[in-house]
């Protein structure tokens, strides 16, 4: 990390600005900004060069590093306007400083984090017009690293771009927050100790494609990935953290290398403990979870991530089995979880924790 606190980030506007879209009309990563940010890694001279671009296409030689071995990290994160006109970014810190830990997982050079701070901060105010002001729109971020030498070879790479692009987006889910069908598998494999799992990695997510789809084929929303070795104790789900109540405690699967710090997860159990509940991070196997289920101690589960927030899981299938979750409906803790945090991102309640930052919008000229 060579760059400076002091680093300055250089704006060249769009000539072409695009139509932005109605936010009735917003789904999920469909629709991109003006804007882009980038910045270059060269190994002896270290990150240089951060810039606001237009957005546009990578060039790259068909021998670049990434395309063959698969060196890249990613995150996302997003902007929220709250109805007294501020955008506040949540949890921007907390996502600069995973980024980095993911590029370590992939041996990247690590960024400065108040640069990778100010990338985010930087792109949202160059596309401030395009953050959507309709209460469960926002602007997701996706802040990119990849490999960009030109040969091959199986090593740590010698340059790398880090680019951050935008999308004005809805409802990740089209049910909006209302309760899915998961399906545990014990025959696909997302993640083993010592691997990728802890990383935001496109390794991670490719290795998915598969069981997801035949979940989806067998009418479920999403995977309940088990773990790589014993295929008996609960990871995540499909590419969300996991939590559930059984009795009157809220049990998710603990940060042991397999699964993502995810920050939406971390918000959720700081606002847990706040409200007095009892709270553990500890194992808990596929078999425990559908006997709650059977027995009528599973109240509620639900999955916690950027993209959706919070959502509920209304049916888990295993084996052949199918267990309902509070009658299929939303639970009362579940729907108290996503009010709240959506309200700190939309700056409608108190923000204790400080998770959120104002972006400066530059004067209108």
């Amino acid at each position: 990390m060579t760059a400076s606190n002091e680093t300055q980030i250089s704006v060249t506007r769009t000539r072409t600005p695009g139509q932005r879209p109605a936010d009735a009309s917003l789904s999920f990563g469909k629709v991109f900004t003006d804007h882009m940010f980038v910045m270059n890694y060269t190994e002896g001279k270290g990150w240089h060069d951060p810039r606001v671009v237009p957005y546009g296409p990578l060039t790259l030689d068909p021998a670049t590093s990434v395309l063959h071995y698969g060196q890249a990290v990613f995150d996302g994160l997003k902007a929220f306007r709250g109805a007294d006109g501020q955008i506040r970014l949540f949890r921007a810190q907390r996502h600069a400083e995973r980024l980095n830990k993911s590029c370590r997982a992939l041996c990247i050079p690590e960024m400065p984090v108040d640069l990778v701070r100010r990338s985010f901060e930087a792109i949202v105010a160059a596309d401030h017009e395009w953050v959507p002001s309709t209460q469960g729109t926002s602007l997701y971020i996706r802040p990119t690293v990849i490999a960009t030498d030109v040969m091959l070879g199986v090593h740590p790479a010698h340059s790398y771009t880090y680019f951050v692009i935008c999308s004005p987006v809805g409802a990740y889910y089209k049910e909006g927050v209302k309760p899915v069908r998961i399906l545990a598998t014990d025959s696909h494999v997302r993640a083993v100790q010592g691997g990728l799992g802890e990383a935001k990695t496109a390794a991670n997510y490719a290795a998915s494609l598969s069981a997801q789809q035949e979940a989806e084929q067998a009418g479920y929303t999403q995977v309940l990935w088990l773990d790589g070795v014993e295929r008996k104790y609960i990871d995540e789900v499909g590419t969300m953290n996991i939590m559930m109540q059984i009795g009157d405690e809220v049990i998710t699967p603990p940060l042991a290398g397999t699964i993502l710090d995810g920050v939406t997860r971390n918000s959720i159990l700081q606002l847990l403990r706040d409200w007095g509940h009892k709270v553990s991070e500890r194992k808990i196997s596929i078999d425990e979870v559908m006997e709650a289920g059977r027995n009528g101690t599973l109240r509620e589960m639900w999955g916690t991530g950027t993209a959706a927030v919070v959502s509920p899981v209304g049916e888990l299938g295993y084996k052949g089995e199918k267990i309902s979750i509070g009658n299929g409906q939303t639970g009362l803790l579940t729907q108290k979880l996503y009010d709240a945090i959506v309200a700190i991102q939309y700056g409608q309640a108190t923000d204790a924790h400080g998770w959120t930052s104002t972006v400066r919008v530059p004067a209108a000229v």
